[in-house]
């Protein structure tokens, strides 16, 4: 497996209780499966956000390191006939022994560009993602619909536009296959066991609110355990739980009952014209319709997680803001410039900077 060129440690302070420059990569190991009570416990003591230098993250090159890639770098493998998760476009493609990539392909598939955007967002401000890199895939030994067997020869071909996924380092939590977690169980971590606060998990609550993340059943989000936290393979032994999302392609959008990628996926439109707060007198409620699958609905928002995620956001400086929709070539699914996309975000920026939540 590749290695990791930087790792996130644990700070002894408590209002911030990691700090991390960048986030890494290795493969997709998983703890042995814990117990329940394994789980929850991990979850008790479980982080949402790491420090990161804000005004120094480039969104157009994305985080580097292991398996990073330039943005439409041409990109070289053989096709892997495996099955495939999900209903968006995508296949699996090898560069080598021991390195396979996810790939999500098609110029009408919205997750090659809504997940490029929205990981490298929640990665600028220190929430939890993978790494999506905009990409042209050269692969040998693709079928036709890219299922089935692999084409027989070496005959090649060139898929564009195409995004490529390396996870987040660490390793799964997991008690049972395809687990991850459900919104509401961010309400169990527990800051005097040395959880995430609320204004931090909050924060990611309402990010994950203004991207219009639709698809929120639990195997969209990962309970993981960071490098070096611990050095053991069982959940007890991980001293550095952490809750994130690894599924941000359905987002830019409106989010919807049915999750349909066709309002739910980089709609400009549709994301424009939805305000962050939902009408709800007296209370902060963030404006997230929860799909038929979806475990997040309109999540009550405190002062401090709005002030929170205020404080991050108000860092993106325009230029970052422009590189982070051009690099994920929204005009090209939207028909809307980077400027326009970035004026946008700004107004729902102020939405949360001007607003005052309940104590």
């Amino acid at each position: 497996m590749r290695r990791l060129t930087q790792l996130c440690a644990v700070s002894t302070t408590a209002a911030i209780s990691l700090s991390c420059a960048h986030f890494a990569v290795t493969g997709k190991t998983a703890l042995k499966l814990a117990t329940p009570a394994q789980r929850l416990d991990a979850i008790h003591r479980a982080h949402v956000w790491m420090r990161t230098d804000i005004p120094s993250m480039d969104l157009r090159a994305g985080p580097r390191g292991p398996g990073a890639f330039a943005p439409e770098e041409l990109v070289a493998c053989t096709y892997v006939d495996r099955p495939q998760e999900g209903h968006s476009p995508k296949f699996y493609c090898s560069l080598g022994e021991h390195d396979e990539i996810k790939v999500k392909y098609g110029a009408d598939n919205g997750e090659v560009y809504g997940e490029v955007a929205a990981t490298r967002l929640l990665w600028a401000l220190g929430f939890g993602a993978d790494r999506m890199y905009p990409v042209r895939i050269q692969c040998t030994g693709c079928p036709p619909g890219f299922r089935g067997p692999r084409a027989p020869g070496n005959t090649t071909a060139l898929v564009e536009p195409t995004a490529v996924e390396r996870k987040m380092a660490g390793h799964a939590i997991e008690d049972r296959p395809h687990s991850g977690w459900a919104w509401p169980e961010l309400d169990l971590v527990d800051e005097k066991a040395g959880g995430a606060p609320r204004a931090e998990r909050d924060a990611l609550r309402l990010i994950a609110s203004v991207v219009q993340h639709t698809d929120t059943k639990p195997d969209q989000q990962r309970l993981m355990c960071l490098p070096d936290s611990g050095g053991g393979t069982k959940a007890e032994e991980c001293s550095a739980p952490f809750m994130m999302i690894n599924d941000l392609g359905l987002t830019f959008g409106h989010a919807n009952l049915f999750n349909r990628a066709g309002p739910g996926a980089v709609n400009f439109r549709e994301w424009s014209a939805t305000p962050v707060w939902a009408n709800d007198s007296g209370r902060c409620v963030a404006n997230l319709d929860k799909s038929w699958t979806g475990t997040l609905d309109h999540p009550v928002i405190s002062e401090a997680g709005r002030s929170f995620l205020a404080g991050l956001i108000t860092q993106l400086s325009d230029a970052q803001l422009h590189d982070l929709f051009d690099v994920s070539r929204f005009e090209r699914r939207s028909h809307h410039s980077a400027d326009e996309w970035v004026g946008a975000f700004k107004r729902k920026r102020d939405q949360i900077v001007q607003r005052t939540c309940p104590q």
